[in-house]
């Protein structure tokens, strides 16, 4: 079984959310994906995160009708600040029968890796699906110090839409894949922004997410 992990905020989660992780599913031959909400992210002010109870509800809510989708609680329950290494060691503890693990996650962010808890060590424990960013280059990728020497000209490939994926075997035996996506303008940060000036979001989110949003006004301060 190969399962795939898109952890964050999903502050609150969106229709570009669902995009990604679909398309890493079909091109990475993902049997399952676990959306993982944070409680507490070490990388980001929690100050204008929603409650995480509510976070997690409209996860689950936008991933009632797919079955291969299913939210996790593994980090909102922990009393610790969640690194990205300790979840996933948990999770390989608690489902043994898992064969393969692959961490789903935008280009952007990944361009931080280097600063991430036991990065080193998550190369050996797991894949990773980088997929693009808006305003993000694929050429960057020379600047994250902790991976192998990757082409350039593969890079400028992917990044001129030549190829749209782009498989590189690690040295740990694991492997990093780039996927070149179709460009999604939603972000959380804009939703919130949008939520506040009481402008339509019905383009970004779910139907039952914006209700959902309304009805418990978040993001709306």
């Amino acid at each position: 079984m190969h399962i795939g992990l898109l952890g964050g905020s999903f502050n609150p989660i969106h229709c570009g959310h669902l995009h990604i992780a679909e398309q890493a599913q079909a091109e990475c031959y993902l049997d399952h994906i676990l959306f993982i909400p944070t409680g507490d992210p070490p990388h980001k002010k929690s100050n204008s995160l929603a409650p995480a109870h509510h976070r997690l509800t409209m996860v689950e809510m936008a991933l009632e009708h797919n079955p291969a989708f299913t939210a996790s609680d593994i980090e909102i329950r922990s009393t610790n600040v969640s690194y990205t290494v300790d979840t996933l060691t948990k999770l390989q503890h608690m489902h043994q029968e898992v064969t393969h693990w692959s961490f789903i996650i935008g280009l952007d962010a990944f361009l931080e890796f280097h600063t991430w808890k036991e990065a080193p060590r998550l190369l050996e424990l797991c894949n990773f699906i980088v997929c693009s960013r808006p305003d993000v280059d694929f050429t960057n990728i020379s600047s994250v110090s902790c991976l192998p020497p990757i082409s350039p000209q593969s890079l400028q490939n992917l990044e001129k839409g030549h190829i749209h994926k782009l498989p590189i075997s690690l040295p740990t035996g694991k492997q990093l894949t780039f996927l070149s996506l179709p460009p999604c303008k939603a972000s959380a940060s804009l939703i919130r922004t949008y939520l506040q000036e009481r402008r339509t979001v019905s383009d970004w989110l779910p139907p039952s997410i914006e209700s959902y949003i309304l009805e418990h006004h978040l993001f709306q301060a």
